[in-house]
């Protein structure tokens, strides 16, 4: 049988790609891929390795050194509050143990304009998740029309299983709007198909004592963007959260642990990054012989000064109190 890509509600054999723009290259260098906050799904069915980001394609690979891609896996409806062609940011890809794969993705509408605040418009813009049966989609939107409030921008909703039993989302309230960022929580339903409840935050971007910037008066004070949660637990049950900010104008990763071991914190902010400066939004996976690894995008400018994104995986420790990233 001939292998389908969905794209935009219409099953196309993968040849008719390069009718529509696409093209999906084989045995790619992980360092020759093109990707921001790139996270990666191993899954045991299929023995192979899908990672997605933004822009929404998929690649996959059985040994993280050499891709096939990218490949579009979403399907929208025209009348969703997503519109049939959203931009897709910091898509990622989580299982529950059962049958589904689900697809946590911030999606925005730019034809819906929801506020102005200092002068910028922010356009519709949340979280929300998709599901399908196998980890190559296609991804459908399955439960309640909206996940979070509809006059908000938020943004990188992750997954999270607390010491409830609860599922949760962890995302963040984009700084556009309220000028300082936060990463929050809300409940979802236990089939992930919708919220429970009202978000509550967590913290704020001005907790951090690692991000930097220069305020309106030309003062140093903390960064206002905060960006790509992601939870874990170390070995000795430590729920340990990752998210980045910037220092001036380099794009800086940091960690904040919880002093409860529950969502609810207080969580209390590492003083120094976890990761080399430019690289950030990151995700953990095991591999297939169990190393747990790091996957993350490095941020620089080419010579021509345009912003380039590139995956890359670093080793991850977990097995004392605190996670060790080894940057070797």
């Amino acid at each position: 049988m001939k292998r389908l890509l969905l794209i935009l509600g219409v099953m196309l054999p993968l040849t008719a790609m390069a009718q529509r723009g696409w093209q999906v290259r084989k045995d790619v260098p992980l360092d020759s891929i093109r990707l921001s906050d790139p996270a990666v799904l191993a899954d045991q069915k299929t023995q192979m390795y899908y990672m997605t980001g933004t822009g929404g394609m998929m690649w996959r690979s059985s040994d993280l050194k050499r891709w096939e891609g990218p490949m579009r896996v979403t399907e929208f409806e025209a009348d969703s509050w997503m519109g049939p062609r959203p931009m897709i940011w910091a898509a990622e890809l989580h299982q529950t143990g059962d049958e589904w794969y689900y697809y946590f993705a911030t999606f925005t509408n730019q034809a819906v304009k929801i506020d102005t605040v200092r002068g910028n418009v922010i356009e519709r813009r949340a979280s929300q998740v998709l599901r399908a049966d196998n980890p190559m989609g296609p991804y459908r939107a399955f439960g309640d029309a909206t996940y979070l409030p509809a006059d908000r921008p938020t943004l990188d909703g992750t997954f999270w299983r607390d010491t409830d039993g609860k599922p949760y989302m962890v995302f963040c309230g984009e700084w556009l709007q309220n000028w300082n960022g936060t990463i929050e929580k809300i409940e979802l339903k236990p089939d992930l198909s919708g919220t429970v409840g009202e978000p509550h935050v967590l913290f704020r971007a001005s907790d951090s004592p690692w991000s930097r910037e220069k305020n309106d008066q030309g003062d140093i004070t903390w960064n206002k963007v905060t960006d790509g949660p992601f939870l874990f637990r170390t070995a000795t049950g430590r729920l340990g959260m990752l998210w980045t900010s910037w220092v001036f104008d380099v794009y800086t990763q940091g960690v904040a642990y919880s002093e409860s071991g529950t969502l609810d914190g207080p969580w209390t902010q590492e003083p120094e990054p976890i990761t080399p400066p430019g690289y950030g939004h990151s995700m953990l996976f095991q591999r297939f012989d169990g190393q747990w690894m790091m996957s993350v995008h490095y941020h620089q400018k080419d010579a021509r000064g345009r912003t380039v994104r590139t995956p890359h995986f670093f080793d991850v420790d977990l097995s004392g109190d605190k996670i060790i990233v080894n940057t070797k």
